[in-house]
């Protein structure tokens, strides 16, 4: 069974246009070109929704950066560059603690 599944969109012509022009410009077919686009707009969806939950104090650093799916410095880079002040109580470093600890034994 494959991994992938197809979708469909009607796109304007001016984002088509675009479009050939990137494929141009990186030498790679439409599907290629899409996908690549695609997951980094879903990566930088996922930045910037976590983020908001750390600012709004509905989620740590940590459990941010775990659902973006990018490293604790990356999240750590991204709120920074954002200006979203940190979010960070005991509760919060008693559970990080605690992973790094787990982590360890588990020889991670």
């Amino acid at each position: 069974m494959r991994n992938e599944q197809m979708v469909g969109a009607r796109l304007p012509s001016a984002l088509v246009r675009d479009l050939e022009k990137i494929e141009g410009a990186e030498q790679t077919d439409r599907s290629t070109t899409v996908r690549k686009l695609l997951a980094r707009a879903v990566r930088e969806w996922k930045l910037e929704h976590f983020a908001q939950a750390y600012r709004r104090g509905q989620s740590t650093l940590a459990r941010a950066a775990a659902e973006a799916g990018v490293t604790l410095w990356e999240m750590t880079a991204y709120v920074h560059a954002n200006k979203i002040p940190a979010q960070y109580d005991t509760d919060d470093l008693r559970e990080d603690v605690a992973r790094i600890g787990a982590r360890r034994r588990l020889g991670k």
